[in-house]
């Protein structure tokens, strides 16, 4: 079995600059909170802030987590050469539906744009894997900020938009054999999680993930159209704004569903995030986040992605079992990528803010490691 608790890197930056992070930015707007969660000591956010000041440097007031997308991220895209060919933009929505599983992905990594629509039909085992990468930016335009406007895609094979309406998300896409059309809801009051992650001051990442988003609509695969069922689906976001190191790896795992009478929702990640003093784990019970500031203990066999992992730690007891590995890998040249996603379903018993124990009997969801050089 694998243990993947420790990252291969330390990043001196972050711990000389932690006592810095207590205090705003003078130039920044931030305020600050105590975290209601016992399992978290990370500073929660409460107000709008640049993820980035003038000089394009990583923002020391905009280090911590919030509930709600508070982070101007427009400053990612290019200031000059210490930004060059490491701006990482994306908008990725995930899919869980009683009969297909589905992704959209739309992506611009400085130097090409990766443009994805991938469907798993559960009754046969077949996945569609459309995907189409473009040099620079050529036909996919993504907002400065989260909610700041429409994500589209134009690329030859696929057409994709993700725009922000009453009431929640829509998300469209249309391939030769695929046509999706799908609305996350935002349930009121509902939150979502927001992290910076900093490796350095010209290294850093934002993130939010936002799971447990109830689903509607249809996804078309052919001439066979499956409805995506309100009350049975559900959608999950990642959206990621950031200056990345060359090389990365990480575990990323996400389910939503009903349990014992709560909309539960898990956020796990781990590896990129150890040494950083940042998490991107939560969980979500009924809308309300519980941040989890420590991280996780991922433990899974390399050599069979689909036997049984475990991830555990302070407020988290979880037994995954996959039931498909979405495989992808990649060597461009100087970029390669390798891609284990396992769909599955959770068990175990996680914690709320309260300190309340919540079963797990069957959460549908993924859990992923990637192995990373862009």
């Amino acid at each position: 079995m694998a243990d993947a608790t420790q990252n291969d890197r330390s990043y001196s930056w972050v711990r000389a600059c932690r006592v810095r992070w207590r205090h705003p930015n003078p130039g920044g707007s931030v305020a600050t909170a105590q975290p209601e969660s016992a399992h978290s000591r990370e500073r929660e956010l409460t107000e709008r802030v640049s993820l980035t000041g003038p000089d394009g440097l990583l923002n020391p007031a905009a280090v911590g987590w919030s509930r709600h997308p508070l982070h101007d991220t427009s400053g990612i895209g290019g200031r000059g050469t210490r930004a060059r060919f490491r701006n990482k933009r994306w908008e990725y929505w995930a899919f869980t539906t009683p009969d297909v599983i589905a992704a959209v992905t739309i992506a611009a990594l400085d130097y090409a744009t990766m443009t994805q629509v991938w469907v798993y039909v559960r009754a046969t085992g077949e996945a569609i894997d459309r995907s189409t990468i473009t040099p620079l930016t050529r036909g996919v335009v993504l907002p400065g900020s989260l909610g700041d406007g429409r994500a589209s895609a134009s690329v030859p094979g696929i057409e994709a938009s993700v725009e922000e309406i009453e009431g929640g998300t829509r998300i469209t896409a249309h391939t030769d054999r695929v046509r999706v059309d799908v609305v996350a809801e935002r349930p009121d009051g509902h939150e979502a999680l927001g992290v910076v992650v900093p490796w350095s001051a010209r290294r850093f990442q934002y993130t939010v993930k936002d799971v447990a988003r109830p689903a509607h609509g249809t996804i078309v695969v052919d001439d066979q159209a499956f409805d995506v069922p309100a009350g049975e689906s559900w959608a999950v976001l990642d959206h990621g704004r950031g200056r990345w190191p060359y090389s990365m790896r990480w575990h990323w795992g996400a389910a939503s569903g009903v349990e014992h009478g709560v909309r539960l929702g898990l956020q796990l990640g781990g590896l990129w995030t150890a040494g950083t003093g940042s998490t991107e784990n939560a969980i979500s019970v009924d809308g309300r986040l519980t941040k989890l500031g420590d991280e996780l203990d991922w433990r899974f066999d390399p050599a069979d992605h689909l036997a049984p992992w475990t991830i555990t730690g302070t407020g988290v007891d979880l037994v995954f079992t996959p039931f498909h590995d979405r495989v992808a890998k990649t060597a461009l040249g100087i970029v390669s990528s390798e891609t284990h996603q396992c769909f599955g379903t959770y068990r175990g018993e996680v914690q709320d803010v309260s300190g309340a124990t919540i079963p797990i009997d069957a959460l549908l969801g993924f859990a992923e490691v990637v192995r990373q050089r862009w």
